[in-house]
């Protein structure tokens, strides 16, 4: 028996029928010289963050760990220059008592802005957990309860920037402008990095001390080029999104002008404080290690999100990015169209997993949402969504949000397994995969 046998039969084996198995592999055969690109992608990236590492002279005596105050930790110093040069900014704070990308967000907002101040989001609705820190939604310790206003223009039907709704909404008042790239739970489309340099270069020419930051969360190393590289003042993003690498436990960062990093940092510990507190408690690392593997990381899971466009949009569904479109991040959203649909997307992600394969997700009443959410990620970081996983709200069109893998043969087995859950509960027939 070939090996390309023994990897069929195992795969039949974990449950995956041969006319699924067919139809995955039907559609990866298309995809060759798409995944050449992200490969040779993923090796710009590569270097770009090996020659930021020597540039620093990273040691072994960078891994070790400081507890306490964290006084003159290097590691964390020389890793947060290692970021900085990644990036190509001024500095960065990366560290792991920012707890998720949503905390980092709301350290450079409520560092940078005043009561007085105003906010303003060019792209529309920003992420669901944001709309708390704002106050679009009632929550107690919102900017909006310390007298920050907040102003949206939404994209064109045609997802183009309303430039003139921008021009009009840019006040006296307005100080710091959010740009989220990638969707969220939108149908919008995740924003090219090119085009992000086009946005900040037009707010910037109507009010240059704007400061402008981008929700970077899974966008990081899809491209050759960052936020930063096109006048973006802070990037912000998630330790176990990208970056991480699928290695880092907890974390984020805020990399950008030394200026609006220095008062986020002032935020995260205290004023006066700032960048000089902060012990890493062991997880230097696996921080330093998870951002060196981080561009071959998110290209598998480019990967997967491209064969999951590709595999879902032949059945009928309609999948955002489509099957031939650019990608700027992780993420591929397929409209299931109803809530069994979803679920049951979610629970053949879940059954993919190496760890709770066994469990299967229920949607529940997530903090920081204002609709049911399921959630399948079975991950060895808990909620690290540069592993496997998939999540959605159970709100119309019922749409699930396929990200991740550490691995392209992950990814490819959790496509594979979404596909086969609907097979087996009857929402797709086998008949439609011949």
């Amino acid at each position: 028996m070939s090996i390309t046998d023994e990897i069929y039969s195992m795969y039949r084996e974990m449950g995956i029928c041969s006319e699924v198995l067919d139809y995955g592999m039907r559609a990866e055969k298309k995809l060759t010289e798409r995944f050449e690109k992200i490969d040779r992608i993923a090796e710009y990236n590569q270097l770009k963050v090996l020659k930021a590492m020597q540039k620093n002279h990273v040691s072994e005596a960078h891994f070790g760990s400081s507890t306490g105050y964290g006084y003159t930790d290097m590691g964390r110093d020389t890793l947060e220059q290692v970021y900085a040069d990644v990036f190509h900014t001024e500095t960065a704070l990366v560290r792991p008592q920012i707890t998720c990308g949503t905390h980092a967000l709301t350290i450079a907002l409520a560092g940078n802005l005043r009561p007085g101040d105003e906010l303003l989001s060019p792209v529309g609705k920003p992420y669901d957990t944001l709309q708390g820190i704002i106050g679009m939604r009632e929550c107690p310790g919102s900017l909006a309860e310390y007298g920050i206003s907040y102003r949206q223009v939404d994209l064109l039907p045609d997802g183009g920037f309303d430039f003139d709704g921008i021009r009009a909404a840019i006040n006296e008042k307005t100080k710091l402008v959010t740009i989220q790239r990638s969707k969220g739970y939108d149908s919008r489309p995740t924003l090219s990095v090119e085009r992000i340099g086009e946005l900040i270069s037009f707010i910037k020419g109507i009010k240059p001390e704007i400061i402008c930051m981008v929700d970077n969360c899974y966008g990081e190393f899809v491209e050759t080029i960052e936020p930063s590289d096109v006048g973006a003042d802070m990037v912000v993003g998630s330790l176990i999104k990208n970056p991480g690498g699928g290695l880092a436990p907890i974390g984020g960062y805020i990399a950008g002008k030394e200026e609006y990093v220095n008062q986020a940092a002032y935020r995260l510990t205290a004023p006066g404080l700032g960048k000089e507190l902060g012990a890493t408690l062991g997880v230097n690392h696996s921080f330093y290690q998870g951002f060196f593997l981080a561009p071959t990381v998110t290209a598998g899971a480019l990967k997967g999100a491209i064969h999951a466009a590709n595999l879902y949009e032949s059945l009928g569904y309609r999948v955002i990015p489509d099957s031939n479109e650019e990608r700027y991040d992780i993420i591929q959203a397929v409209e299931m169209g109803t809530a069994e649909g979803l679920i049951a997307f979610c629970e053949g992600i879940q059954a993919a997993a190496p760890v709770d394969s066994f469990a299967v997700p229920e949607p529940w009443d997530m903090p920081g949402y204002d609709s049911q959410v399921i959630m399948a990620a079975g991950a060895f970081i808990s909620g690290a969504s540069i592993e496997l996983s998939a999540d959605g709200p159970l709100r119309e069109p019922y749409t699930a949000f396929f990200q991740g893998g550490l691995t392209w043969n992950h990814a490819r087995f959790g496509i594979l397994k979404s596909l086969q859950q609907l097979v087996d509960k009857g929402i797709v027939k086998v008949t439609d995969l011949c």
